[in-house]
């Protein structure tokens, strides 16, 4: 049996968690409906792929009280590791990517043996002030 033809969908990611949408979805759109992390135009969003109509005002409403819930929820398990000091925008406690190490600053402006670089720093393309 051939699959029904399926609409594309694309909402803003505003107000609405991941996880929430992905577990909310096929409850309001049955089990053949997908959503997935969409860029439009610049803009972060989801695609949403259904074989029928796509999420209505109230739904969308549902999912974003539930966003909220969920954020809240994160915010309060946060705050219970370090109770001492509560954050003042829970939602946006900064992340650690990467360390810098202390040795990248003293490396600046030596070459690779060591030696300080005789060239200033906005020469290094080699153009007309290079050549005077």
């Amino acid at each position: 049996m051939a699959s029904p033809p399926m609409n594309k969908y694309w909402i803003p990611h505003l107000d609405i968690h991941k996880k929430v949408i992905t577990q909310e979805l096929q409850y309001y759109l049955g089990p053949d409906a997908t959503v997935r992390p969409y860029t439009r135009e610049g803009e972060d969003g989801f695609l949403i792929t259904t074989p029928g109509a796509c999420l209505t005002d109230e739904q969308i409403d549902d999912i974003c009280l539930k966003s909220k819930e969920m954020w809240e929820r994160q915010a309060a398990a946060r705050s219970q590791l370090n109770p001492e000091k509560p954050l003042k925008r829970p939602l946006h406690q900064p992340v650690l990517i990467s360390k810098a190490s202390g040795e990248g600053s003293r490396r600046r402006g030596r070459d690779r043996r060591g030696h300080v670089s005789r060239r200033p720093y906005d020469d290094k393309k080699g153009g007309e002030a290079s050549r005077k």
